[in-house]
């Protein structure tokens, strides 16, 4: 009997093991990353000669936003970068990387987003009867995601 090996790892990646990268520095510290999608609108055309059916076109691309959670601690990177972008800074958009690693902290797939900026900053809620932590949000429009690693 032959050996037979499949052409991709059988088991799929831990969703808990992943980074965001921005400006070649790594952010470890997110909780959450969610909205990591893309979808294209089809535009229906028909022309008179055509049988009695639409024909469907790929139309515009569009990009969910991002929302990345993390603990509030007194690192207040994301609040200038919201605060960069509401006084119109010149910097405020960055391109970002969500990386996702296997089981052994090595890199598998790179997902890059262009023309980053935060269109929404969300302090922690408060309760004096709980224990959790205290979570800060940030929700990222963005203009396009790539590929660059799928290993």
């Amino acid at each position: 009997m032959p050996d037979l090996k499949a052409p991709h790892k059988p088991d799929p990646y831990l969703s808990y093991r992943f980074w965001v990268e921005w400006n070649g520095i790594i952010h470890a510290g997110f909780r959450e990353c969610s909205g990591l999608n893309s979808t294209q609108t089809p535009a229906e055309y028909r022309e008179g000669t055509d049988p009695p059916t639409v024909r469907k076109l790929p139309g515009l691309v569009t990009y969910n936003n991002i929302t990345l959670k993390r603990g509030t601690t007194n690192n207040q990177e994301l609040w200038k970068w919201r605060e960069d972008t509401v006084k119109g800074g010149a910097e405020y958009r960055k391109d970002i990387s969500i990386v996702l690693l296997d089981e052994t902290g090595q890199e598998k797939i790179r997902w890059n987003l262009t023309h980053c900026w935060p269109v929404t900053w969300s302090g922690p809620d408060f309760n004096a009867t709980s224990n959790e932590v205290a979570v800060e949000t940030l929700e990222i429009a963005h203009e396009g995601i790539s590929v660059d690693k799928w290993s």
